[in-house]
């Protein structure tokens, strides 16, 4: 075989994580997403655990067209039977039954010798094939079983009409080689192994389920036990798109696919996040928020040269729109270009170095810079280049709090000459105002003041805009900056200058 079929434990492992428990028609609901993602068997419950389990396999094994429909059951005869009428009408159903197999659990979980062990997973598998013909056996803690007896296992579970003999790393205690060898060891020792294929299952506790799934592969596993987002029991099992894209990228060295619709799997992703609430770290393989998110200089003017410098698959291809040029204090000079060609500026040098300079002091102050907080940089150092700055601001201080009058200490530097004054107000705002106007010897009235949180998040860049009239013009100020009352004074001076210029413009006319 060169396709590893995916066996998708999302509602039933996946569902066992604290906190991810799912209603039916949430069930049912994932399973329709599993169904179009392209998943090969779906385990859709465990159908005796409750009434809602045996209620969503059910449902799903009478709506869901394509996938197997799979159940899981204890190796006793009560699980295997009710599995059984959960699955009744589906079109592809499959009982998965189990039993541990290590000596660990045998001697301290279930009080049972290995001969016991053995006799009852061969009669429960008898008893599941003679509801459905597809029956998977799962020696439960294989990874820490005795090699030989598990061997006699999984052969006399065959023989007993397993189709699948899926090998559990149930406490995600085996290392990648080791697994892998226990694979072949498999392959190599169980006489009747070409009468079924191997699948395994692999959790996460240490941070080794992908790998260990990718080793059991390389070694003759066709059939992979993941989940959407990799959620599961402690630690969670290996996840389904890192397996996935593993395979679909590196298949010049691995030879294998999947059936799995790729561009599904950030959408199924976003899916599972939606109704279980387990969020997906950001730096998250696939499908994280940073997977396809970009932010060094150096990585961002190789990604616009040629997306394959930095990007190893498409976002596209796992159902992301697009890369993401994530603005930041890394950015570079390229980038900060490219971003404002998108945004429609098209700067020339000198514009562009003062803006750009601008975008870099603020993302010092700020972990990214969004593309308002750019445009409100272009606004305010590009385009009112062409306003004459008469007034300009040095340095500002305000004094302000509970029982203390507000005051305001401002540097300025009006037709080049600087000037430090301070003064008082009602607020902060009302300080600095009155301050510039006594500095400027403006005779100005403020029409309108207002403030915009230009992004979100207490280090948004706020944007003030003024209005102002004198002697019959009405010009508008703009200023942005963190910090909203230096932001206030730069709009007010922007009006200010304005101002300026439709005197001049006036007089220049009646010459």
């Amino acid at each position: 075989m060169d396709t590893v079929k995916i066996f998708d434990t999302t509602l039933r492992d996946g569902e066992q994580s604290p906190g991810a428990s799912m209603n039916v028609e949430e069930k049912v609901r994932v399973a329709r997403q599993l169904a179009k993602l392209g998943v090969d068997i779906i385990e859709a419950g465990f159908a005796i655990s409750s009434p809602g389990d045996f209620e969503s396999v059910k449902r799903i094994a009478h709506e869901i067209e394509g996938p197997t429909v799979c159940s899981l059951a204890r190796a006793i005869e009560k699980d295997i039977d009710v599995a059984a009428e959960a699955l009744k009408g589906a079109s592809k159903p499959r009982i998965h039954t189990f039993i541990s197999t290590s000596d660990i659990h045998l001697e301290h979980q279930f009080k049972m010798s290995r001969a016991e062990a053995k006799k009852r997973a061969v009669e429960m598998v008898e008893r599941a094939r003679g509801y459905v013909e597809d029956v998977e056996f799962s020696p439960m803690d294989a990874s820490r079983t005795d090699s030989d007896y598990l061997y006699e296992v999984v052969e006399a579970v065959i023989a007993a009409g397993a189709t699948t003999v899926n090998i559990p790393d149930t406490v995600g205690y085996a290392l990648p080689d080791e697994f892998g060898a226990l694979i072949k060891g498999i392959k190599d020792n169980v006489p009747n192994i070409d009468k079924a294929i191997i699948s395994v299952h692999c959790h996460n506790d240490l941070g080794l389920a992908v790998a260990n799934s990718l080793s059991a592969v390389l070694n003759g596993a066709r059939q992979v036990e993941c989940t959407i987002n990799g959620i599961g029991e402690r630690a969670g099992n290996a996840s389904m798109e890192e397996i996935v894209m593993i395979l679909k990228t590196r298949k010049d060295m691995i030879g294998l696919d999947t059936n799995i619709n790729t561009e599904y799997l950030y959408p199924s992703s976003r899916l599972v996040v939606g109704i279980t609430g387990m969020m997906v770290q950001p730096n998250k393989a696939i499908v994280g928020d940073n997977a396809f998110a970009h932010e060094s200089g150096i990585h961002q003017d190789g990604l616009l040269k040629e997306k394959t410098t930095y990007e190893i698959m498409s976002p596209e291809s796992v159902g992301i729109s697009k890369s993401t040029l994530v603005m930041g204090k890394h950015s570079g000079r390229h980038a900060f270009r490219s971003r404002l060609s998108e945004l429609g500026y098209e700067l020339g040098d000198e514009d562009l170095n003062k803006a750009f300079e601008r975008f870099k002091a603020l993302a010092d102050k700020k972990k990214e810079v969004f593309d308002e907080d750019i445009e409100a940089i272009v606004q305010d150092e590009v385009l009112r280049i062409d306003v004459p700055d008469r007034f300009s601001l040095t340095e500002l201080a305000v004094s302000s709090g509970t029982g203390t009058e507000p005051e305001a200490n401002i540097t300025m530097e009006v037709d080049g000459k600087k000037i430090e004054k301070s003064g008082k107000g009602d607020g902060p705002v009302d300080a600095v105002f009155n301050l510039i106007s006594t500095i400027t010897e403006t005779k100005s009235k403020l029409l309108r003041y207002s403030v915009n949180a230009i992004t979100g998040g207490t280090d948004a860049l706020g944007e003030v805009t003024v209005r102002l009239s004198e002697a019959g013009h009405i010009v508008l100020g703009q200023g942005a900056h963190t910090d909203i009352i230096i932001a206030s004074a730069k709009a007010y001076i922007n009006a200010l200058n304005r101002l300026e210029l439709k005197k001049k413009e006036k007089k220049e006319r009646l010459v």
